[in-house]
């Protein structure tokens, strides 16, 4: 590669979470929703998209906007949201972006000759007699839609909204909300062939294999080795679980966890425990010319739910099909852990606990939280400039990075800006073995410098704090 790579993987002032990724000749896409910085509701961007190399994860390119929130003739006056869509390339060659507005409930069809558009709407999924999906009382509601072009260039639309814990089993707007549902889409790529079949269950309706698994939203299938892989966001929301079947019709049986954004169920680790704030999730599995395959997913900044960035992780499909649980890491598609020397953002890391614990982030930063540590940044959402920082490091707080070689590394040294004295430890594990510590007393702008024994290949690094009376913000953490 041209260079590191790190999580998350696109330059840190951008927010695109529900990441797809999808590869068309030698490129990756990435495709997602748009969050925009600061706001009090998700998707608030129009649509962009960024792309790689596939032989180089590390030269991620900007291409710029690729659907505007107006191109839908039913938001002309730009009172919806873009929330996740997906993306394919027809059996005609032209490339589909599936997309529903937030709450609306019908899914959009736009149409473009590049997979970076510009996209121009076709139309609404529906029915053969002109009817839209979702128009009929009670229909299913339309929410996160993923879509497959199957070898034999039949096209399957995935859909659905399902129970949460904050979600109860609902009637929303008329509409059904009860799990997740498949349609086959003609030729147009727009027309319904029968009614949608229901493939993913609520609580109590599906095996007990599913139990607290239960799908919730976030629709993302592939198809790998002859087999199915539907992705989804389960029923607590912070993990991508999925599910196999030998048809894209079902019936899928439920595989396991792939991910979390807080790593519960890793270990037996407990939602309590999260070692990073947690909140909703959605991605999709990267499927490399190489054979290699990563999941995409994304994690929440600013103490809130909405304002989200792209992750990655490389995961292993196994002999039988299944796929284990990976971890959080702050090295992703980089192939390996990062190097044990020169500057990183702060902000690159994978856990981020204090003291009191995680928790599932709210919709948006209450006043009395605004003392809360968390990773924001001092920009707007305009800027390209990348000022992301973790503020309001205090007593008690541990920020964990995974992994760098520090085979070679004598010294951590963390950029903090603040005022507070205290005590800072390294460790290798969380809560592990204390490597080094140092006494600190800020005022301003300093470093906080931690010595490096028998650093290894293959090292996690993680700085706790005790001790500590005032507050501080954290920049970089310089290896050297």
């Amino acid at each position: 590669m041209k260079k590191q790579v790190y999580n998350p993987y696109l330059p840190l002032y951008e927010y695109i979470p529900d990441g797809e990724p999808h590869v068309f000749g030698d490129r990756v896409y990435v495709y997602g929703s748009h969050d925009q910085f600061g706001a009090f509701n998700f998707c608030h961007n129009n649509y962009v998209t960024w792309s790689a190399p596939v032989n180089d994860l590390s030269d991620w390119r900007y291409e710029g906007e690729i659907l505007l929130r107006t191109e839908d003739p039913d938001n002309k006056k730009n009172k919806h949201d873009l929330y996740a869509p997906d993306v394919c390339q027809g059996p005609d060659g032209k490339y589909y972006i599936y997309y529903a507005f937030d709450w609306v409930g019908h899914t959009g069809v736009a149409v473009a000759d590049k997979p970076t558009g510009p996209f121009k709407f076709v139309g609404h999924v529906h029915f053969p007699d002109g009817t839209v999906l979702g128009a009929r009382k009670h229909d299913v509601f339309q929410f996160d839609p993923g879509v497959l072009v199957d070898d034999d260039g039949r096209v399957y639309l995935y859909s659905g909204f399902g129970a949460t814990t904050f979600f109860p089993q609902i009637t929303f707007k008329g509409f059904k909300i009860d799990g997740g549902y498949v349609m086959e889409l003609e030729k147009d790529m727009v027309t319904i062939k029968g009614e949608p079949k229901k493939i993913f269950f609520k609580r109590g309706e599906c095996d007990p294999e599913w139990n607290g698994h239960e799908f919730f939203e976030a629709s993302s299938i592939r198809k790998i080795n002859g087999k199915y892989y539907f992705v989804y966001s389960a029923y607590d929301g912070h993990e991508l679980c999925y599910a196999t079947s030998d048809s894209p019709m079902g019936p899928f049986k439920f595989g396991g966890t792939i991910v979390s954004n807080g790593d519960v169920g890793l270990n037996g680790r407990a939602k309590k425990d999260a070692c990073y704030p947690i909140g909703n999730n959605h991605g999709g599995i990267a499927c490399m010319p190489n054979g290699k395959f990563y999941i995409f997913y994304h994690r929440h900044t600013n103490f809130t739910n909405t304002d989200r960035q792209g992750l990655a992780e490389e995961i292993k499909i196994e002999k039988d099909g299944s796929i284990k649980q990976v971890e959080m890491t702050s090295c992703g598609l980089n192939g390996g852990p990062l190097k044990g020397e020169g500057e990183y953002p702060a902000s690159i890391c994978c856990c981020l606990m204090p003291k009191e614990g995680n928790i599932f982030y709210n919709f948006f930063r209450w006043p009395w939280q605004k003392g809360k540590m968390c990773i924001t940044q001092s920009g707007k959402d305009t800027d390209t400039v990348e000022t992301q920082y973790i503020e309001n490091v205090k007593d008690g707080a541990l920020m964990g990075y995974k992994y760098f070689d520090l085979r070679k590394t004598q010294q951590v040294a963390l950029a903090v800006k603040g005022k507070a004295k205290g005590k800072a430890i390294l460790e290798y594990a969380e809560n592990g073995e204390a490597i080094s510590s140092v006494d600190f007393d800020i005022k301003g702008e300093g470093e906080i410098v931690l010595n490096i024994v028998n650093g290894t290949e293959k090292n996690a690094v993680y700085i706790k704090f005790t001790d500590m009376k005032g507050k501080l913000d954290a920049y970089k953490l310089c290896l050297k």
